[in-house]
C-alpha cells in the first residue's frame, strides 16, 4: 500500500534545520566555504580572514588595491555569493 504523504528526505531534513534553529549557521558556513571557489585563488591569497556578521560578510585584505576593486563589484558579488548557497544568506560586504 502506498502513503500520500510522503515526502522528500532533503525536505524534511530542511524543516528539521530550520525548527532546531540551524539553518542559517549552515548556510553562513557554506557561504563562507564557497569564497574561495568563487573568488579564485588570486583573492584567496590576500584574504586574512572572513566571517559574516548581521548578514554583512566582512573581509579582511591584505591588498588595498584589491579591496577597493572589489568595493566596486560588491553588490555583484552579493548576488553571485548569494546564489551560490541558494539562499538569501548576506545583504552586504564590508572590505577591511
Amino acid at each position: 500500500m502506498r502513503r500520500s504523504n510522503t515526502e522528500s528526505v532533503g525536505n524534511v531534513l530542511k524543516q528539521f534545520l530550520r525548527q532546531e534553529g540551524l539553518e542559517t549557521p549552515l548556510n553562513q558556513h557554506r557561504l563562507i566555504e564557497a569564497w574561495p571557489t568563487i573568488m579564485g585563488s588570486n583573492v584567496s591569497k590576500f584574504t586574512k580572514e572572513i566571517f559574516i556578521q548581521n548578514q554583512t560578510l566582512h573581509v579582511k585584505l591584505s591588498s588595498a588595491i584589491l579591496r577597493q576593486e572589489l568595493l566596486m563589484q560588491r553588490h555583484g558579488l552579493v548576488t553571485k555569493l548569494n546564489n551560490a548557497v541558494g539562499a538569501l544568506v548576506i545583504t552586504d560586504i564590508i572590505f577591511h
